[in-house]
């Protein structure tokens, strides 16, 4: 491995501990781009890339940590996750800036809600429950209960920890991703409510996992010393590929770079880990901050960022997509 690179830039002000990154507007160049960050204070700042200050401050959570970020579709909308039990709507257009709807979680775990987009205005989203294994799918903007998703009567799985709403190329059957409390990774049915596979991926909690739905391939990090990496058969069964065993245990976050070349990894050791997605070979070990890494996060065209415990975030440019 080569000697890491220094961060291209550095954004501080959050003033308290950064638990979720999201880009966003990068496909009209890098002057729109925007990096959105939630903090352990509930409050989202809206960052310039270009002027790499924050342009707006979003506080709709009652003081409590934001630990999921997402845009949606159909324009200048954003999705924010709170620790207060609400799921912020907020519209963006024209420096607006306001809640426009809210829908009230039933569970007050750290798992990040997902979305999977259903035509022009209309969306999935997938919850944490009302029981604690439990999963809530509804249809969105108008929060009609499409089913709960409830493990196997002799499965004990524990809480989901992490999930991730997908739409196959083969099968335009919305499925989910969901990693467990008892390291176990299940691919769910959503329409037929029922679990199509379930893997043993980790002996922890699964922290975070991502999906390449290309190569039909997923990873996970948990708050063990491995990482996972497992596949998807066209018979919908999940495989352990293999494990990638690390230096420090306790993985945060994991996603995969939107050209599917690299991997990064957000560690409890402070360190960000860059791997080659096909091979997983090391690439970097980003040692900048001082505190753990609690999210990552890539643009459209390639930037890095991650935010960290010590308040900061770190936004880099390794091996830019060609």
């Amino acid at each position: 491995m080569a000697a890491p690179p220094d961060p291209q830039f550095v954004l501080r002000g959050t003033q308290s501990a950064v638990h979720a990154l999201h880009f966003c507007g990068g496909a009209q160049g890098r002057e729109h781009q925007r990096l959105l960050s939630g903090s352990l204070s509930g409050l989202v700042h809206i960052w310039s890339l270009q002027t790499r200050r924050a342009i707006a401050t979003l506080d709709g959570h009652g003081g409590q940590c934001v630990i999921w970020l997402q845009t949606l579709p159909q324009g200048p909308q954003l999705l924010s996750q709170g620790r207060d039990l609400k799921l912020c709507l907020w519209d963006l257009a024209e420096g607006r800036n306001a809640v426009v709807d809210s829908v009230d979680l039933e569970s007050v775990g750290f798992c990040r809600g997902s979305i999977l987009a259903r035509g022009q205005q209309r969306w999935m989203l997938a919850v944490p429950g009302r029981g604690s294994d439990e999963i809530q799918i509804l249809e969105m903007p108008s929060k009609t209960s499409v089913c709960t998703l409830k493990p196997e009567a002799d499965a004990k799985p524990g809480m989901p920890m992490c999930l991730e709403l997908r739409q196959t190329d083969s099968s335009p059957r919305p499925r989910l991703l969901a990693g467990y409390e008892d390291g176990s990774v299940a691919l769910w049915d959503v329409s037929e409510r029922k679990v199509c596979s379930r893997i043993a991926c980790h002996t922890e909690p699964v922290m975070g996992l991502d999906f390449d739905s290309q190569k039909a391939r997923g990873v996970s990090g948990s708050a063990e010393k491995a990482l996972a990496v497992w596949s998807l058969d066209e018979q919908q069964a999940l495989q352990v590929r293999g494990t990638h065993q690390l230096t420090n245990p306790g993985i945060s976050d994991v996603k995969i770079r939107p050209d599917r070349k690299l991997l990064a990894t957000a560690g409890w050791d402070h360190r960000v880990r860059v791997f080659h997605w096909r091979t997983m070979k090391p690439l970097a070990v980003l040692a900048f901050h001082s505190a753990a890494v609690h999210c990552v996060a890539f643009a459209a065209d390639g930037l890095l960022a991650a935010g960290s415990k010590d308040r900061r975030i770190s936004v880099w440019s390794l091996y830019p997509p060609s």
